[in-house]
């Protein structure tokens, strides 16, 4: 089971409600395409086609997502554990710094917040989730291991 935040399932159901209004669009793509003629050697054709497959397999990704995903508000978290949808304050324990981080069940793609967001599934994610003020995580990263201390949980 994949844990959600409200944010994130909004998101979810906002990207599946604009893929399936374009389902009309792409019909007509296929329907123009189509009466172009021959279907063999129509190029137009074949991509719209491919759009659409593409299309139609994430609309059913979206929405196998949404249905096995539990939503984070919906469950009771201590308030000094780390979970979905927290802001955490880490020292990084080699050089002092410390920084805000965002656990998120999927990245927004926006870099210009003061936290760094990390996904739950990240080496980072996973060290991070379910562990409580004052701990010291350690992260295995592809230069080699860090270790945070959780200062506080925002």
């Amino acid at each position: 089971m994949e844990f959600i935040t409200e944010e994130d399932k909004s998101n979810l159901e906002a990207k599946l409600a604009e893929l399936k209004a374009n389902r009309p669009v792409l019909s007509k793509r296929i329907a123009e395409a189509r009466a172009l003629g021959d279907l063999k050697e129509n190029a137009e054709y074949h991509a719209a086609r491919d759009d659409q497959g593409l299309e139609e397999a994430e609309i059913r990704r979206l929405e196998e997502r949404l249905k096995t995903a539990q939503v984070t508000s919906d469950i009771e978290i201590p308030e000094d554990m780390v979970f979905l949808g927290a802001v955490v304050r880490l020292k990084d324990m080699d050089d002092k710094t410390d920084d805000l981080y965002k656990l998120v069940g999927e990245a927004s793609g926006k870099f210009d917040s003061d936290e760094i967001e990390v996904t739950a599934s990240s080496p980072m994610g996973e060290s991070l989730m379910k562990a409580r003020v004052g701990e010291t995580v350690k992260v295995d990263l592809p230069r080699g291991t860090k270790r945070f201390e959780i200062m506080e949980i925002l």
